[in-house]
């Protein structure tokens, strides 16, 4: 199917809306994906979220991870004509995060950290961020050094917050980065030393994980 990105043909969306709807229609699962976005984005059919609820369904019904992750986005954020339900989001963000999406993992995180659309659980919202963190993700990084700077929920330690402020500034993020200068501000050397040492044997746990995953 070149439509989409143009491949070989003049890129025509339209044309593209139809070959995947017909290829949705019969049950791929792909399509079913893409011609949801479409809908969300406006792209070769008018913006329609309902629509866009209807393809995204039946694609995180069959097991598309991206789906679930995007559906339970729409349905905690409520759109025009898409009723705002935080545990349906939930529902959608789990099944999408047991599958090993990461942003849906940090959302389901974030979600019961602050008890919306499920019971408020620290240690639930911990073991989200982490595994987040834990596939590479910056943003749930410099979430877990937050948690740890601020004591949320967990007790206050400044190492762990400067080793997960390291990590996702290796990782790219920006506010990471000034986070760390911060805290380092109150830091003892002691401390930043095991802070450093403790980023460097997390970096080690990634890397062997992303060794054990086939290929």
């Amino acid at each position: 199917m070149k439509y989409g990105k143009g491949q070989g043909v003049e890129q025509d969306q339209k044309e593209a809306v139809k070959w995947f709807r017909k290829a949705a229609e019969q049950g791929n699962v792909g399509a079913q994906y893409s011609l949801g976005y479409g809908y969300i984005i406006g792209r070769g059919v008018k913006q329609d979220f309902q629509e866009a609820e209807k393809w995204w369904r039946k694609a995180a019904a069959n097991g598309n991870a991206l789906a679930q992750y995007m559906l339970g986005g729409l349905y905690a954020r409520g759109e025009k004509r898409v009723e705002q339900d935080q545990q349906e989001a939930v529902k959608w963000f789990r099944k999408a995060a047991e599958q090993g999406n990461a942003n849906a993992q940090q959302v389901l995180g974030v979600m019961y950290g602050g008890g919306e659309g499920v019971k408020q659980d620290i240690n639930q919202s911990m073991r989200w961020h982490r595994r987040a963190a834990m596939q590479g993700l910056a943003s749930a990084q410099y979430s877990l050094g937050q948690i740890y700077w601020n004591g949320i929920g967990v007790g206050r330690n400044l190492p762990e917050a400067y080793a997960w402020f390291h990590i996702a500034a290796i990782n790219g993020s920006v506010v990471a980065r000034k986070s760390k200068s911060r805290i380092a501000k109150k830091m003892t050397a002691d401390e930043i030393f095991a802070g450093f040492e403790m980023a460097k044997n997390l970096r080690n746990m990634f890397n062997s994980n992303a060794e054990e995953k086939p290929n």
